[in-house]
């Protein structure tokens, strides 16, 4: 895997749209702007948003070419450090056939994004880069009031620093609340929580060194049986992280799931699974439960799962790097990129 170089000050980062339009609605385009603000003022970068980006839903609807159109001129463009979403969605898939491999592979650059941006993150697997399940612009570097420190750490230390055996730690809080997005709203902050779980072992033990490859598991029906699919090969050693989205799919739908990976046989070939915080915690002692019950049906009550990772849709969110070496140590509850995540 091709690691791009790491952000400094001064890089150009680009904003794209590639699944969902919505940062270019009226009501939400100051989202945009906030967000802005806070890759200048606080990380020194210089942002522009591609094109397309903010051209709204309908827009970005009705043209998947040009969504891919803007996601590979910003890799083309030398001046162009870094890659990051306005948001996720559900329609991403629909960039599939215009995405240059080439393009992506001769072009390495920091990729960032969560949610149906996991469509993305296996397209810069397919073409051999490293990528960064992470933070986008409406949902987490435009947060009102005040960016999380838990999540401008993560940016930090890994993006930018790049450092060697970095720990990521479980969020000391986090936030069921949300505040509707709306000018109106921009001065009021989230009420945060003490958390009281930390990272728990649902199963297994040791220490596993590998690869992460996975993403947002409500979206993965739409990637199956496409060309940007994992092979089983491509699963093979990986650690697989896993996360559920703000629709808070019922239990039975994320057995439903997980059944699939095991019919497939993903489960056999990974050296452990990670498990993010549900949003809100809705259903957390129930997915609990069904990770357990669907494991057993496939005799892998041994493979190692680790809970309640600060990833995609919790709140706060760390940077996971896609394709770069992590050990994760069930038994001591820690997750460590052994390797720095970025070329130095």
């Amino acid at each position: 895997m091709i690691k791009p170089e790491g952000l400094k000050k001064g890089d150009k980062v680009a904003i794209v749209s590639l699944s969902s339009g919505l940062i270019g609605e009226e009501n939400f385009i100051h989202k945009y702007y906030l967000g802005k603000k806070r890759l200048e003022e606080e990380f020194g970068l210089e942002v522009v948003a591609m094109p397309n980006a903010l051209k709204g839903l309908k827009f970005i609807e009705e043209h998947p070419e040009l969504r891919a159109k803007d996601l590979m001129d910003a890799f083309k463009d030398p001046t162009i450090k870094g890659i990051i979403c306005a948001i996720g969605g559900i329609d991403t898939i629909r960039i599939a056939p215009f995405i240059d491999y080439e393009v992506i592979k001769n072009n390495p650059k920091i990729f960032m994004g969560y949610s149906d941006t996991t469509a993305n993150h296996f397209m810069m697997q397919k073409a051999g880069l490293v990528s960064y399940y992470g933070p986008c612009i409406m949902t987490d570097f435009a947060e009102y009031v005040n960016m999380f420190d838990y999540t401008k750490e993560n940016v930090q230390k890994v993006l930018f620093d790049g450092i060697e055996n970095y720990e990521i730690k479980s969020s000391e809080y986090w936030s069921d609340d949300f505040v509707p997005w709306g000018l109106e709203n921009i001065n009021v902050a989230r009420k945060l929580k003490k958390d009281e779980h930390g990272y728990e072992l649902l199963q297994g033990g040791g220490k596993v060194v590998g690869k992460l490859l996975g993403g947002c598991i409500d979206a993965f029906p739409i990637y199956v049986g496409t060309p940007i699919w994992p092979t089983l090969d491509e699963w093979k050693d990986k650690i697989l992280f896993l996360e559920t989205s703000e629709d808070k799919p019922s239990p039975d739908y994320l057995k439903c799931y997980l059944m699939n990976l095991g019919a497939q046989g993903i489960f056999d070939v990974v050296k452990g699974i990670i498990v993010g915080k549900p949003q809100q915690e809705k259903y957390y002692e129930e997915y609990k439960e069904v990770y357990k019950k669907v494991l057993k049906y496939f005799n892998k009550q041994d493979l190692p799962v680790l809970y309640n990772i600060n990833i995609g849709h919790a709140v706060p969110i760390c940077v996971l790097p896609i394709g770069t070496d992590v050990e994760v140590d069930f038994d001591n509850k820690k997750i460590t990129l052994i390797e720095s995540p970025i070329k130095k």
